[in-house]
């Protein structure tokens, strides 16, 4: 097992030097969802919520999110992100709705976890402005999807949707 970059040879937690490391342009997917009950999906489509749109609400959330993962993640590097997206698409077998997030930067380090942000931002902002129709909802599989660039390579999951 290789040794936990963010932890020093002393065992102290550090910020990880990515200073000599190549810039690569290094794109990361994750994804998550929202169960609820069917009439709670209907009024989250149909945009009549007290507190309003929520899916144009919560892609925006999950955006903003993954631009300020530094801010929320200890020893995460503030990074340019080049792009950061967020759909959100109904799936009425959950009854629900499906989550996924995309993130790109050109730099000296990876965008996982900022994509794993706007994710899991985004389910819980459904869930805030959905909550008072249906304490009932679950967030559930927020993971990563897939990764790409740096000197790792290209990961995805077995799973993905």
């Amino acid at each position: 097992m290789s040794r936990l970059t963010h932890i020093s040879p002393s065992g102290t937690a550090h910020m990880v030097d990515v200073g000599d490391k190549a810039v690569t342009t290094r794109e990361a997917r994750a994804r998550g969802h929202v169960r609820m009950k069917p009439e709670t999906l209907a009024l989250a489509l149909s945009g009549n919520a007290k507190k309003g749109d929520v899916l144009a609400t919560a892609r925006i959330a999950g955006i903003m999110a993954a631009k300020r993962t530094h801010e929320l993640i200890p020893l995460c590097h503030p990074l340019l992100i080049t792009h950061a997206s967020v759909e959100i698409i109904p799936d009425e077998a959950l009854p629900g709705l499906r989550v996924s997030s995309t993130v790109r930067v050109s730099g000296q380090t990876g965008v996982e976890m900022e994509a794993l942000t706007a994710a899991s931002i985004a389910c819980l902002t459904i869930y805030d402005m959905l909550k008072a129709v249906d304490r009932f909802m679950q967030i559930e599989n927020i993971g990563l999807v897939s990764k790409s660039g740096g000197k790792s390579g290209s990961w995805q999951s077995e799973d993905s949707q």
